[in-house]
């Protein structure tokens, strides 16, 4: 296989290379949303089954991380957008810039992840041996309460591990940008990259409900 400039020897014209790589990573999304799916099928039937011990426990949550979590996350988005509009229309500069915001806005959601993850740590809510959910509480409240907190961080364990890998593709794609590789003509990476960035971003849209919001009023 051999390569002139940005087009690979298998392909005719860049946009059959786009295309082709467009349609990998869909299908590659679509697998992922089967894996994330099994989970939410997960929590569901669990929450169904014990729905007042569920409730408690997701109020012991955050919520005020949680939900600047959340729009640090939508802000992420308009940033990956903007980097991908900016590749389009060849600004280059624009496409650095915006790619380091999305960055630095992805590193913002970890270390708050870190803190509620230390959080629950303290409270002696990560289940295990020394897992205890509410003093008094009977053996039976703590087993669901464990189960409860054993898919909160399943779940969002998964997607922050999906955030660490989609930080590592953006210190590739600020790498490549300031070199000036992607232009109106070439920005493939920057658009298959930015969908991933996108599913990732949607992922805790459903997450974010799901786990810190039941019961509150």
């Amino acid at each position: 296989m051999h390569r002139t400039g940005e087009l690979y020897g298998q392909y005719k014209t860049l946009e059959q290379q786009r295309e082709t790589a467009s349609l990998g990573m869909w299908i590659f999304l679509s697998t992922e949303v089967l894996f994330f799916g099994g989970l939410f099928m997960t929590y569901t039937l669990n929450r169904s089954t014990y729905p007042d011990v569920f409730a408690a426990a997701s109020k012991s949550i955050n919520l005020t991380l949680g939900a600047v979590n959340t729009v640090v996350l939508i802000a992420s988005s308009l940033t990956m957008a903007m980097s991908v509009w900016a590749s389009q229309v060849g600004r280059k500069k624009l496409v650095t810039i915006f790619l380091i915001a999305t960055l630095l806005l992805g590193s913002v959601f970890l270390g708050i992840k870190a803190i509620e993850y230390h959080e629950k740590f303290v409270e002696h809510h990560v289940p295990g041996l020394d897992f205890n959910f509410e003093s008094g509480a009977d053996i039976a409240t703590n087993a669901h309460a464990q189960l409860f907190f054993s898919l909160y961080f399943g779940m969002t364990g998964l997607h922050a591990l999906h955030m660490i890998v989609g930080a590592g593709l953006l210190l590739w794609l600020i790498k490549q940008s300031m070199a000036g590789r992607f232009t109106a003509e070439y920005n493939t990476p920057v658009e298959n990259i930015g969908l991933y960035w996108h599913f990732v971003d949607i992922v805790w849209i459903f997450l974010f409900p799901l786990l810190y919001l039941i019961d509150r009023h």
